[in-house]
């Protein structure tokens, strides 16, 4: 499943947010949030606001009552379940005949079942009579229903039927209805699923745990003027003799499968349809009136399928598949197998209105979710706790799957800005946890979808791959699949096939990256000995508050690489530092000549060079001779260790100010979004105006050289890098930016000349930032005339920069209104929190004042993770730190604990940097404005 919203979503793609237009949700997930999370730095007590750091080496997750998975004395083979929706009233009628097997006898089967009410139950043994059960006992808190019988059932196959009801909610989980308005203007109700982790069961009655994999033949009884999907091809379409206006939809038996991976959607769509080169029917389902915006994802797809097919030596295993576009959907999209559910606008692509970042976020998306077929649904994780397993591979996978199909998007270098610092990022937190967390009832799980599984865990298989190399790493991989497909397996299972495929010490090596948490900061000296380079390097955990110094420090297995200026693409070394510290020699080096750790930026560890050895790297920086992943890099690397205290953060705006002459869109990403990040730090001081200046000297030769309009020869990442500059200048209050924007906007709205896609994000979001009332106006009544969904988030997600207190009022209102869909008030709230300290303060009164309808909408899913993060992250005060911990004791919020424990450490490492660093750079400010003596 892709959050981020998910990968709830990137740092990166945060602060480009505000230029081009956003991803969706995610990843996780977050990739549509407006804040960037701020991590201070500094020494201090984490423990002020939360006694002793939380799990410092196993990141334990928050105490929890006992959790007991279901007995395993009645398993299902078979699921024959018929479901029959009715879309006005939004309730469903359903019938489960399931062939079980009882593996010792017993008089009662327990089941997961959540917001269902049974009927009838009855269970008949192979060649036996009918015993119906005499008791239904809920345990409603551990949503698992005891059905009782009068005698005991013997071992052996028997048939359990159960006719129940249950209702289509509106928390867009289990089966749920989702709201459309068709071309007439007509409101109406599809009934569609989401049921990762755990809400199979608020469909019918099942064993919802990935381990307990059985068939499914389903039949779906629906108003004959709509379509019907499944996980599989229909097989039979016949009137319902019961009602003439019904149709009974079967559809073929699937493969053996996990119950989160089941689903059924029923509604009004149109589709594009084509076939992959491996004979693999691919459609893709749109609103009406618009097939015309599956074509992207089809063209996608279907060279997806192929290109996985050839990486794994597996083929895709089912006759179909679909992708479609759900109008009311909480995550970015999920992999239900032969079905995979998205956002509109993690699907659709509209050629004329769609911006290049919204193209590439649904290439991803598609890749990634495509890439579960295989790695996710053939091969299942035993439990939650190896959720990483799916997630993280799907979301390196996708990287590599978008590198074959779009070469021109760079996009492993974008990788590192959008997953690789994220996740560094938030593992550097005493909140963090460990990649594999042990999970038990299922309000933990959809705590662990976050950047760790995601993005850490992205990055520890790209440093893994980079490790095995690809041949070998493809041979394991075949192996794993082969060995473990329509079954399940751990995290240990694949370490064991990657281990015999390349003769590596894998599991050892990577134990140490998955359980436990952090990760190391690699400290780096030298010696020049003859044409010798000696490197003395040593590890130590990082944390975001400093190095770690205490007892008892972790270390890890870390495969370190080295190149110098001789060909700075081209590894010169390669080993494993296994030990505290360890001397290398680099033979073959001249004394002029710089040496680099971590070429390509994959190692997944932070850097501390000496001072000599920086100060030869940092020319590379000027005049580009450092690859763009390593300007990228050692610029991340020093302002991390800013923030944490370890050099002043006036020595990284220094350092900034040597990306004049940057040419590369990511690496101007990253510094925007670390810019945005001090910037939301100053914020909370009286000089924030200087740091708006600094920005607009840092962006505006960029800008001047790119100008508003494409030129010929342009690609991809000139239109992504003008978006990003442009947004950047306009926020920041640069005037000729500002009179263009304005200029532009005005001929937009009246129709004189359309905006290109690609400038509306930043044009909305300049002529809002230096607003009044009639801007706002007007660009909400753009929204309420806009047709696609991409316009309507791009437009939502930049409200929040109108600056008046009464305005940002108005817009968190109407985050709320029936303007907005749900899953989508969460990007508004955040893009006032995001925006100004006077909206952040906005957001958080107002989240407490809507709190608990807010809570309800989300009923505690990840959602209200994100929005907790996105409204308080950036606060810079320490009795705010407080604040947060109590008003969530009181409203207390079990799936996102962490989350307000990460945001409460944030905010204690923002107080601390800002009362270390702030007069520094203050001074600093200032004497760049002096005159020269």
């Amino acid at each position: 499943m892709f959050l981020f919203l998910g990968r709830t979503v990137s740092l990166s793609f945060v602060h480009r947010l505000t230029t081009c237009c956003p991803s969706t949700l995610s990843k996780p997930i977050v990739r549509s949030s407006v804040l960037i999370q701020l991590r201070g730095i500094t020494s201090v007590s984490y423990s002020t606001v939360f006694g002793s750091a939380s799990g410092q080496n196993t990141g334990t997750m928050p105490e929890r009552r006992p959790f007991v998975r279901l007995p395993t004395d009645v398993y299902p083979v078979n699921y024959g379940l018929c479901l029959k929706p009715d879309l006005i009233d939004f309730t469903f009628e359903g019938k489960l005949e399931a062939i079980v097997e009882v593996t010792q006898a017993t008089n009662q089967i327990v089941m997961n079942c959540a917001d269902i009410d049974i009927i009838t139950a009855s269970f008949a043994p192979h060649g036996g009579d009918e015993i119906n059960a005499t008791g239904f006992n809920y345990q409603n808190e551990d949503e698992k229903v005891t059905l009782s019988f009068p005698s005991a059932l013997q071992k052996g196959s028997g048939m359990l039927k159960i006719d129940f009801v249950g209702e289509l909610n509106d928390k867009m989980k289990g089966f749920y209805r989702s709201k459309y308005t068709t071309p007439a203007g007509e409101v109406r109700y599809a009934a569609v699923t989401q049921f990762e982790a755990t809400d199979a069961r608020r469909a019918f009655p099942c064993w919802d745990e990935p381990a307990i994999k059985a068939t499914f033949d389903i039949t779906l009884i629906v108003p004959k003027d709509r379509i019907a999907l499944s996980n599989m091809n229909v097989i039979n379409r016949k009137p319902y003799p019961d009602d003439e206006n019904l149709v009974e939809v079967q559809f073929a038996t699937s493969p053996i499968m996990s119950t989160y991976l089941v689903a059924f959607v029923i509604g009004e769509y149109d589709h594009v349809e084509s076939q992959s080169s491996d004979g693999v029917t691919v459609r893709v389902y749109t609103p009406v009136g618009k097939a015309e915006q599956g074509k992207f994802a089809l063209e996608v797809a279907t060279k997806t399928l192929p290109f996985y097919k050839d990486y794994f030596s597996v083929p895709y295993p089912l006759p179909k598949i679909d992708l479609i576009a759900i109008a009311d959907f909480a995550a970015g999209a999920m992999e239900n197998w032969g079905l995979v559910t998205y956002r509109e606008t993690a699907l659709l692509i509209d050629p004329k209105n769609s911006c290049s970042s919204s193209k590439q976020w649904v290439a991803l998306v598609v890749g990634h979710e495509l890439a579960h077929q295989w790695f996710g649904n053939l091969v299942t994780m035993e439990w939650w706790t190896h959720l990483w397993l799916n997630e993280g591979f799907a979301s390196w996978i996708e990287y590599l799957c978008v590198d074959h199909c779009f070469p021109e998007y760079d996009i492993w270098t974008q990788f590192v800005s959008a997953d690789y610092t994220r996740a560094l990022d938030l593992d550097a937190l005493d909140s963090s946890h460990p990649i594999e967390v042990n999970v038990g009832h299922p309000s933990e799980v959809d705590e662990i979808f976050d950047a760790i599984s995601y993005s850490k865990g992205a990055s520890v298989i790209r440093m893994l791959h980079n490790y095995i190399g690809d041949e070998d790493f493809r041979k394991g991989m075949n192996a794993y699949l082969v060995k473990f497909q329509h079954n399940n397996a751990s995290t240990e299972d694949l370490w064991d096939c990657l281990e015999q495929a390349s003769g590596k010490p894998i599991a050892a090596v990577m134990s140490s990256w998955t359980k436990q948490m952090g990760f190391p900061i690699i400290v780096v000296d030298q010696e020049q000995q003859g044409d010798d380079r000696i490197l003395k390097i040593s590890q130590k955990k990082f944390c975001a508050s400093g190095p770690h110094n205490g007892e008892n420090c972790p270390s890890w297995m870390v495969p370190v690489s080295v190149c110098t200026n001789k060909d700075p693409k081209c590894t010169k070394l390669k080993f494993l530092l296994d030990k505290p510290e360890d001397t290398i020699t680099v033979s073959g080096v001249s004394p002029d000549q710089w040496v680099k750790i971590n070429p390509g930026t994959v190692g997944f560890y932070r850097i501390q060079y000496s001072s000599s050895m920086l100060d030869s790297l940092l020319p590379g920086i000027r005049d580009l001779s450092l690859q763009p992943v390593d300007r990228l890099g050692l610029q991340n690397d020093l302002f991390s260790l800013s923030r944490a205290g370890m050099i002043s953060t006036v020595e990284v705006l220094k350092l900034m100010e040597a990306f004049v002459n940057e040419p590369n869109y990511t690496v101007w990403s990253d510094l925007s979004c670390n810019l945005g990040v001090l910037s939301s730090l100053l914020s909370h001081t009286d000089f924030y105006e200087e740091i708006q200046e600094f920005i607009r000297d840092l962006f505006t030769p960029i800008g001047l050289k790119l100008g508003w309009d494409s030129k010929a020869g342009e690609g991809h990442l000139d239109a992504l890098l003008r978006g990003l500059v442009l947004g950047k200048l306009g926020k920041a209050g640069h005037k000729p930016t500002l009179e263009e924007a304005r200029r532009r906007f005005k001929e937009h709205v009246e129709g004189k000349q359309v905006l290109p896609a690609d400038l509306r994000s930043p044009v909305y979001l300049t002529v809002l930032k230096h607003g009044d009332s009639a801007t706002l106006d007007t660009m909400l009544k753009l929204h309420k005339q806009a047709d696609m969904q991409e316009e309507k988030n791009r437009i939502e997600r930049v409200l929040g920069a109108i600056s008046a207190p009464e305005l940002i009022q108005k817009v968190l209102n109407f985050a709320l209104s029936e303007e907005v869909r749900p899953q989508d008030t969460v990007s508004v709230i955040g893009g006032v929190a995001g925006s100004s300290k006077q909206g952040r303060k906005a957001a958080w009164k107002f989240v407490k004042d809507n709190w608990e309808e807010l809570y309800n909408r989300y009923q505690g899913g990840f959602l209200i993770s994100r929005l907790i993060k996105l409204t308080v992250d950036g606060f810079a005060i320490d009795k705010m730190a407080a604040e947060v911990k109590s008003f969530f004791e009181s409203h207390p919020a079990p799936a996102a604990e962490r989350t307000v424990q990460q945001c409460c450490e944030n905010i204690l490492l923002n107080a601390a940097w800002l009362k270390r660093d702030a007069d520094d750079i203050y001074q600093y400010f200032l004497h760049r404005k002096a005159p020269p003596v």
